[in-house]
């Protein structure tokens, strides 16, 4: 297994011991700024989720870790599980599509549930080192999904992303952007365009920046021109992450990735999907049933606050879509490359994974 690549930031740490805090890179600052978010009660969590001060969905879920241990740290004696479960609800309220948002919190309620009966001090203990192990665990998966990725990356390629799936949406080194970090390491020649992602401009504020910091050669276009720049034989392969994936590999993300998956079909370019089981729920057995994200108005309409549409205009902001598993050439985990998805594949690649569902 090829090593971790390390990178010249860090997305997100718990600093100290249990009366620590969460120390975050404010990614709404991005690129112009680079600002330490310091987060330290469960409100200040959900506001920095909600804000997308830290989003990706493997970098949510670790942020949730955390937010556990802020939540119960200060309960009173014996509410200890109590709190966890009101913190647990509070933070999966925070934002709806991202899985590995409540996979994490469940995790940790579980595995406090499953202790046997011990004191306030080493319950809270016992979360806050399992909110650790989501972190370190969040970084190995990403090194073993580099590992497999970069093997589907050839000297001299040209790829295409959409949105961030790189070190800043994860704890480690990212989940799309994780092979094209690894193929660099090895030595590859690799080159990136990167959409700019509207309303949020992800790609052209946040992919861009820690490509260039990683000393990767990336050029930013708009989301309208990943077609022409296919069309124009300049693209070899497609990588993107994931907030969610149904059963049969429906591929849920950011909005805009449909239509760069029927792009790369037309243009017969490989669209490859990188995510950690995490990302799966088998709970869903098609795309159809991910609860879609809607986002304000003002998003779309006040960009960064310039108004850029009539005042009273209607809006509707879905901040994802859903890529049907048809269109999906492969999906890259931390178990391997689940190639043509479907129930079956999916299904054997949790259960390789130990995944139970």
């Amino acid at each position: 297994m090829n090593p971790e690549i390390e990178l010249p930031f860090e997305t997100l740490s718990w600093i100290g011991g249990l009366d620590g805090h969460v120390q975050m890179l404010e990614q709404t600052l991005l690129p112009l700024q680079e600002v330490q978010l310091e987060v330290r009660t469960v409100p200040e969590m959900v506001d920095a989720i909600y804000r997308l001060a830290v989003r990706g969905a493997p970098a949510i879920g670790v942020a949730a870790g955390f937010g556990m241990v802020l939540g119960v740290r200060d309960a009173p004696e014996g509410g200890v599980m109590e709190a966890a479960r009101a913190t647990k609800a509070t933070l999966d309220a925070a934002r709806p599509t991202a899985v590995n948002l409540s996979w994490a919190t469940t995790r940790i309620l579980q595995h406090l549930e499953g202790l046997p009966a011990t004191s306030d001090d080493a319950l809270k203990q016992a979360l806050l080192d399992e909110a650790h192990a989501i972190h370190a665990g969040d970084r190995d998966t990403c090194r073993r999904m580099g590992a497999h990725g970069a093997a589907l990356i050839e000297d001299g390629h040209t790829l295409l992303t959409h949105c961030n799936a790189g070190a800043l949406a994860t704890a480690g080194m990212g989940t799309a952007l994780a092979p094209i970090y690894t193929a660099h390491a090895q030595g590859k020649r690799v080159a990136v365009f990167a959409d700019e992602t509207r309303p949020l401009l992800q790609g052209a504020r946040i992919t861009s920046w820690e490509l260039m910091k990683a000393g990767i050669e990336v050029r930013l276009i708009t989301d309208g021109m990943a077609a022409r720049v296919m069309g124009e034989g300049k693209i070899d392969a497609v990588f993107v992450g994931s907030d969610r994936i149904a059963r049969n590999g429906d591929v849920c993300n950011k909005i805009g990735t449909y239509g760069v998956a029927i792009s790369a079909r037309h243009h017969n370019i490989p669209f490859h999907v990188v995510a950690p089981l995490s990302t799966v729920d088998p709970s869903l057995p098609s795309g159809d049933l991910i609860p879609i994200e809607e986002r304000p108005a003002e998003e779309i309409t006040e960009g960064f606050g310039n108004r850029t549409a009539p005042r009273n205009v209607e809006v509707y902001a879905p901040a994802f879509d859903v890529t049907p598993a048809s269109l999906v050439t492969s999906i890259i985990t931390e178990v391997g490359i689940i190639e043509g998805p479907d129930t079956a594949k999916m299904e054997r690649a949790l259960r390789d994974g130990g995944v139970s569902f």
